[in-house]
């Protein structure tokens, strides 16, 4: 065949996934698709075991495995949850509070500079276009680094550093998702909860629960999650910013589909992280 200059000419590239663009997490009662733009907010889950937190988290972790110009820190106290992604992530925190306290004081510190960035550029927030990556922070089971690991002081500190990250992560493209089984006045405090953009509540155990995630006096409203049927994993009440809670049903990856993605994500980072495979992550670098 004879090439032409039509045949030769720069084949453009299709669009990329970005965690600028709307995250899918599943559909509502009427069977509309459910999406939630991540970066510029944060996420907080709770509710009892098997309700289908790690659902909803493993649907944003697996966006951002794909997503371009993306990084991922997660703490997971047992192991298992996220640590499929263990070797696409700059920082895989398990069951040791001094690294998750060092882990949470450095992204403090790139959420400092990337202030100080903007500031110099005479704006208030991170923008799609400008060189800095989203460092997503996925936590699952906030309560073993609040209340089980360490000492008081150690769970107070990480305690403290965390609502220190989410308050700054939001317009430095650093946002952050947090899941809890234990939801409660001293782990969750309003002040820590109002932070939170959006709020899934999966089935609760209590209305006092439910509120704890959701915000004070949902239940009295109608919206309560110990209502949720414990026959239907997945379904949540979900907040957003200035709206009302929703039902929706998150979406479901089994253990299969996750690897599935986590390989081909591995494969396609592979000029990036000469590593591969073989568990020896490259130096982390969370320069912003």
């Amino acid at each position: 065949m004879t090439l032409t200059a039509s045949d030769d000419a720069p084949v453009p590239v299709g669009p990329s996934l970005s965690m600028f663009d709307p995250v899918f997490v599943g559909i509502d009662e009427f069977g509309e698709p459910v999406y939630l733009d991540i970066v510029y907010h944060n996420l907080l889950a709770g509710g009892e075991s098997g309700g289908g937190k790690s659902g909803l988290l493993n649907n944003v972790a697996c966006t951002a495995t794909l997503a371009t110009n993306t990084r991922m820190v997660l703490f997971d106290g047992k192991l298992v949850e996220l640590g499929a992604y263990r070797d696409l992530a700059d920082a895989f925190v398990g069951y040791d509070i001094d690294h998750a306290l060092s882990v949470v004081r450095r992204l403090l510190t790139v959420a400092t500079n990337r202030y100080r960035w903007l500031l110099g550029q005479r704006r208030r927030k991170v923008l799609p276009t400008d060189d800095l990556t989203v460092i997503v922070t996925i936590i699952d089971e906030l309560a073993v680094y609040c209340t089980l690991l360490g000492t008081k002081a150690q769970q107070e500190e990480f305690a403290t550093l965390i609502r220190g990250l989410v308050f700054l992560g939001r317009a430095c493209a650093m946002p952050v998702v947090a899941a809890t089984q234990r939801p409660s006045w001293d782990m969750i405090p309003a002040s820590l909860r109002d932070q939170f953009g959006y709020r899934a509540a999966f089935r609760c155990t209590s209305r006092n629960s439910s509120d704890i995630v959701l915000g004070q006096d949902w239940a009295d409203r109608g919206y309560n999650a110990v209502d949720i049927a414990p026959t239907n994993p997945g379904a949540v009440l979900l907040l957003a910013e200035g709206g009302i809670p929703r039902l929706v049903k998150t979406a479901y990856l089994t253990d299969e589909q996750i690897y599935h993605i986590v390989d081909y994500a591995e494969w396609i980072r592979r000029p990036n992280n000469p590593a591969g495979r073989d568990g020896h992550r490259r130096d982390w670098d969370m320069a912003a």
